[in-house]
């Protein structure tokens, strides 16, 4: 598929993964805010509603036409569709007023939210070795930043999760090996969390304004030489 000439000159190193988004109408929207912030590129994990479905379409509103998408991709092959040197950063769902908690396993060196920090234990006993009693499933340690704070100073891709489920295991994992971190939208006491669409369009938007300034700071730079 080819893509508008002017898509492609405004396309920025931002790029997107979406995470087990199983909502139709959900999808479509971020595929739209994924277009009008110029992101290169958008990947579908396994788990996601297909990106072609005709609801995604009607709420894409022509963003498939705009952006390139990849659907149904295992885990293992998402980093093959990162330019080199993408820093991966996760949506953080948890809220500022959110609780750390830590594990009493020692495979355990990270942090999560109370809501997935049952789901990440679930997996963890699903995972342990029959043999050994050692669990095979580790919870990565990502340090926390607020979203405005300055996180496109690399090729950037955001991972945004369902809301029913949140972000995977893996996200986590790819995210602290090429050096990311989580980025936290601050909310107040009582509200759960934004809607994912929300979410993606306030990261995405954010990223955008980064890079403009940063472009404008180097503009800058170079007429005083």
């Amino acid at each position: 598929m080819t893509y508008p000439e002017t898509q492609l000159h405004h396309s920025l190193p931002l790029l997107l993964i979406c995470d087990n988004i199983r909502d139709p109408g959900n999808l479509g929207t971020i595929l739209r805010s994924a277009a009008g912030a110029g992101c290169s590129k958008v990947l579908l994990t396994k788990g996601c509603v297909d990106a072609w479905e005709p609801k995604v379409l009607r709420a894409g509103m022509g963003a498939h036409f705009q952006v390139p998408i990849i659907n149904n991709l295992d885990w293992e092959v998402v980093p093959s569709y990162l330019p080199s040197d993408t820093r991966v950063y996760v949506a953080d769902n948890c809220g500022l007023y959110a609780q750390p908690q830590k594990s009493n396993k020692a495979s355990d060196y990270g942090w999560i939210c109370d809501r997935q920090l049952s789901k990440f234990h679930k997996y963890e006993e699903e995972e342990e070795d029959p043999e050994t009693g050692d669990s095979k499933g580790w919870l990565p340690e990502l340090e926390v930043q607020n979203y405005d704070l300055d996180w496109t100073e690399a090729p950037a891709a955001v991972v945004i999760g369902g809301e029913t489920h949140g972000v995977s295991l893996e996200s986590l994992q790819l995210a602290e090996s090429t050096g990311g971190k989580r980025l936290l939208i601050p909310v107040v006491p009582g509200v759960d969390s934004l809607n994912s669409a929300m979410a993606a369009s306030i990261l995405l938007f954010e990223g955008k304004r980064q890079l403009r300034l940063r472009a404008e700071h180097l503009s800058r730079d170079r007429s005083y030489h």
